[in-house]
């Protein structure tokens, strides 16, 4: 038993140096445009494989029990009692429209469980198999993790159904240990519903500060969530003026820059409140003041206005990753991992954005009260970076996902040519190569696209509601039916787009095109084009380089 202690200690440790990071983005019903609940994710790590799972409704019989697996490293934690009935889930989006999408920030280490069976993913997916609400989530989630040990660290949970958004944040208890078992087992844990009219957004920095603590329509906690940090020594104050963020996920200047940022950027963007004020603490200094845990947007939300934000670079902002010459001379707005590197006897930071080569997948979860139920969720998927890749929608009454995003085809380390994962990244590392002209064009097509299907999905909710009312048991093969061609075509139109993407830019040029798209040709072959264009590098790249190079290139 202490051989396994030890080797769990060491794997909490290793997690908290790493680089995986995701975002998550949470819209109220009176924030968005057509009065949906919106919560939007990206599952970033350098080593989780993009898919879409499916877990059908299912009933079980009575002493049934579930074996547990640590999300993203398969690692087998235990087991724990089955409910006899379980609901469809599609992703991270359930039948009945509930949305869970997380971000770790890793807290105190001290409270690390090396006993506990449940980690966060595992519950995510055992309260979308199991809840209705948001409120029955954030109970199914909690007293799991009660009852059979939390085996991950700090968590900030996203958890939106069709009426409420709320953020759980939650930690392990420090752990007691007698004999290999922990008789302090469980969270502590706030949860706030976002007041409606209001957007939010975490990403791996805990973000719930001081909360009320008689207003249980609004925020519920653990009973011990105070009284715990008192006797770990992380708070010292009276209960008015704790704040759970400081006491079990204390930020400092790595963090704030490399997450918190990314709020910031989202607030900067959509605020009805001026957000400058916040730069200071955004760019790191944790001595100014933190934002706010949710404010009110100037413009109500659309579904596209969600995933453009998950495909932010720091645009407009004093963090662009465009404008430095990091960027090289292709404007590309991303630096390669790892997140920090010393030169010259300093440590110096590269910027950590929403969008990131190293996402795994990534959605838009939309949760509707004023169309059928049946009818009412759409999970718009997509897998690797969020800024080259497109999201398509799945009703998640669906009964079946398309298999180019299926679980078994392909892996990190099995190259699959069916795989909509792979596919995505062929596209994006070419577009990584010449960012302003590929990258460009991907954005411009993936644009077309979903608005295309924002269109789409629009005539298709009508359909399925006349359904609805004629024939309900028919809503679900019809929504199915659309989701999984949906999903096909554009994997079929995204090979397309691999193949023409690499005719027209091979070797560093630009093939000419007529105004149909087609590709010139010299007047005397159909099969040779006339030269192509050379769109060369940036001015920034150009000066740095002259300048690097003094007058050796100098004609």
């Amino acid at each position: 038993m202490k051989q396994k202690l030890v080797f769990s200690i060491l794997v909490y440790l290793l997690a908290f140096n790493r680089a995986d990071s995701c975002t998550n983005l949470l819209i109220t019903p009176g924030a968005s445009a057509d009065g949906s609940a919106m919560v939007s994710y990206s599952a970033d790590s350098h080593t989780r494989y993009g898919t879409l799972v499916h877990y059908p409704a299912q009933k079980y019989p009575k002493g049934s029990m579930v074996k547990i697996y640590e999300w993203g490293k398969d690692r087998y934690l235990g087991e724990i009692p089955q409910v006899e009935q379980t609901y469809s889930v599609i992703g991270n989006m359930n039948e009945h429209q509930l949305i869970i999408g997380e971000s770790t920030w890793g807290g105190v280490k001290s409270q690390f469980d090396p006993t506990g069976i449940l980690d966060y993913g595992s519950l995510i997916y055992l309260a979308l198999q199991r809840a209705k609400t948001a409120r029955e989530a954030i109970s199914v989630i909690t007293s799991l993790a009660d009852k059979y040990g939390y085996a991950s660290t700090g968590e900030s949970i996203s958890i939106a159904d069709t009426k409420e958004v709320w953020i759980l944040e939650m930690i392990g208890r420090a752990p007691k240990v007698i004999d290999g078992n922990n008789i302090n087992k469980g969270v502590v844990w706030v949860a706030i519903k976002l007041p409606d009219g209001t957007i939010s957004g975490h990403a791996n920095q805990a973000r719930i500060t001081s909360f009320p603590h008689n207003d249980p329509e609004n925020c519920l906690y653990a009973k011990d969530v105070i009284s715990h940090a008192r006797e770990q020594g992380l708070f010292k104050g009276k209960d008015h003026e704790f704040s759970f963020a400081e006491a079990y996920g204390p930020a400092n200047a790595h963090t704030i820059r490399g997450c918190d940022a990314r709020v910031w950027s989202f607030f900067n963007k959509w605020a009805a409140d001026d957000m400058e004020k916040f730069l200071p603490y955004a760019l790191g200094d944790p001595s100014k003041e933190r934002m706010p845990l949710y404010v009110k947007p100037k413009n109500k939300l659309t579904v596209l206005d969600v995933a453009n934000m998950m495909r932010d670079h720091y645009q407009g902002t004093p963090m662009d990753m465009t404008k430095d010459i990091g960027a090289g001379g292709n404007q590309l707005p991303y630096r390669w991992r790892p997140m920090t590197f010393e030169i010259d006897g300093q440590t110096c930071l590269n910027e950590r954005a929403i969008a990131t080569q190293q996402t795994g997948f990534w959605f838009v979860g939309q949760s509707r009260s004023h169309v059928p139920a049946q009818v009412g969720g759409i999970f718009w998927f997509g897998v690797d970076d969020a800024a080259t890749s497109p999201l398509t929608p799945i009703y998640t009454s669906s009964k079946e996902i398309s298999n180019h995003y299926a679980l078994g085809n392909g892996s990190m380390i099995e190259y699959s040519p069916t795989s909509m994962f792979w596919l995505t990244n062929r596209i994006a590392q070419f577009a990584y190569l010449r960012y302003n002209h590929i990258g460009a064009e991907v954005r411009s097509l993936i644009d077309k696209h979903e608005n295309a299907k924002l269109a789409e999905t629009k005539a298709i909710d009508k359909t399925a509601t006349s359904i609805a009312a004629e024939n309900p048991e028919y809503v679900a093969d019809f929504l199915t039916s659309y989701s999984v061609n949906t999903a096909n075509a554009l994997f079929k139109k995204w090979q397309e787009l691999d193949e023409y993407l690499l005719v027209k830019y091979i070797d560093g040029n630009t093939k000419k095109q007529n105004p149909d798209g087609s590709f010139k040709n010299n007047g005397h072959s159909l099969t040779i084009p006339p030269a192509p264009d050379f769109p060369g590098y940036t001015t920034k790249w150009k000066k740095a380089v002259k300048e690097d190079t003094g007058n050796r290139l100098t004609l």
